[in-house]
């Protein structure tokens, strides 16, 4: 099987190329990158599968055969797309950002990338499987349980309430008082993103579906949770909170843990995604959307502490610094059993294992974020 994988030299991309090359498949990777994600590459290679462009000096398996260029070019699109039997569409732009002055870059990065991208499927003809990378954030403060009206969904939070120290979402029924506490998200939850990258994963989405169902073809979302693990950029706007934790405790700072630190989250590791991805490309499965998650919920502070114990006793311990940040939700879990049932996927890797290892693990270099 010829499999494209789109940002497959990225962080969660070299995994899954890894993981793919390992099964057998030939693999092919497009991948623009982008020194904020990438940094300083070492160049090209005139050896290897990929010719001049060969992975040399990435963190990408030199097995691999790399297009560099922009996925949203419908040259470098069509000239990816040639031959292949699958599709795994990592390439985005991710995290919160900066502010809404970002909104640009991510719909460039994500929605027409992945426009020109399906253009290009569209007009070879392909009909094979396509695997999306899509993201938690598409379901925003997912569900809850307001003890006075049982199951809801959770009200956006006030800026107001936010800044007094108040951070748990309240019921969105009219006149209710209550906070509510979060419940397990599965993926029948309705969207409702709350943040521009949010917004552009959901879209992403939304085109894949309509290509699969004009293409005849089986279109998998997988919808990771917070990934973590080797080879994540360091510290950047862009950057999930691990690496933000990680990079400060590199350069002997502590974490500063936003809110009060009792945000939650599912951290899986990247391996484990990348095995998802595999499963998705290969299980009997129709069209649908998946949780990629470990199953077992932390709190930010319980992985900021988990980091700092694994660098040692002398590292700096997590300071809890309240504020917060604009876009963010506070409780976002995933109920893994679709996924487990429907793919084989279940999370291998438990939360000290791998939050040590990573503490351990290089991290990628990137270039300074534009200003």
């Amino acid at each position: 099987m010829k499999v494209l994988v789109t940002g497959g030299a990225g962080f969660i991309g070299c995994h899954v190329v890894e993981a793919l090359l390992d099964g057998g498949a030939d693999v092919r990777v497009v991948d623009s990158l982008e020194p904020s994600v990438h940094g300083r590459w070492a160049g090209t290679s005139p050896d290897g599968p990929g010719g001049a462009d060969s992975g040399a000096g990435l963190d990408l398996d030199t097995r691999a055969q790399l297009i560099v260029g922009d996925l949203a070019d419908p040259a470098v699109a069509r000239r990816a797309v040639a031959g292949v039997d699958a599709v795994c569409h990592q390439a985005a732009k991710v995290g919160l950002g900066v502010d809404f002055g970002d909104v640009t870059g991510y719909v460039a990065g994500n929605d027409t990338a992945t426009a020109v991208l399906l253009e290009a499927l569209w007009r070879t003809g392909f009909a094979g499987r396509l695997v999306l990378a899509s993201s938690m954030v598409v379901y925003g403060e997912g569900v809850a349980r307001c003890p006075a009206h049982g199951p809801v969904a959770p009200a956006p939070r006030r800026a107001a309430d936010l800044a007094a120290g108040c951070f748990e979402p309240g019921c969105p029924r009219h006149g209710c008082p209550e906070r509510v506490a979060w419940a397990p998200v599965d993926e029948s939850a309705p969207a409702d993103p709350r943040n521009v990258y949010a917004a552009t994963k959901l879209h992403q989405e939304h085109l894949c579906g309509l290509w699969g169902r004009a293409a005849g073809a089986t279109v998998v979302a997988l919808r990771y949770h917070n990934v973590y693990g080797p080879r994540m950029p360091r510290d950047t706007p862009y950057a999930g909170v691990a690496s933000i934790f990680r990079s400060a405790l590199a350069g002997g700072r502590p974490p500063r843990v936003f809110e009060d630190g009792g945000q939650t989250r599912d951290f899986v590791h990247v391996r484990d995604v990348a095995r998802a991805n595999v499963l998705a490309l290969t299980a009997a499965v129709s069209s649908g959307a998946y949780n990629i998650a470990s199953g077992r919920p932390r709190t930010v502070l319980d992985m900021a502490q988990a980091l700092s114990d694994a660098f040692g006793p002398a590292a700096p311990r997590p300071e809890v610094v309240g504020g917060w940040r604009p876009g963010d939700v506070r409780h976002i879990v995933a109920s893994p059993r679709r996924a487990a049932e429907d793919l084989g996927f279940e999370a291998e890797i438990g939360f000290e294992d791998g939050m040590a290892e990573f503490a351990r693990a290089p991290q990628r270099a990137v270039a300074a974020a534009p200003a």
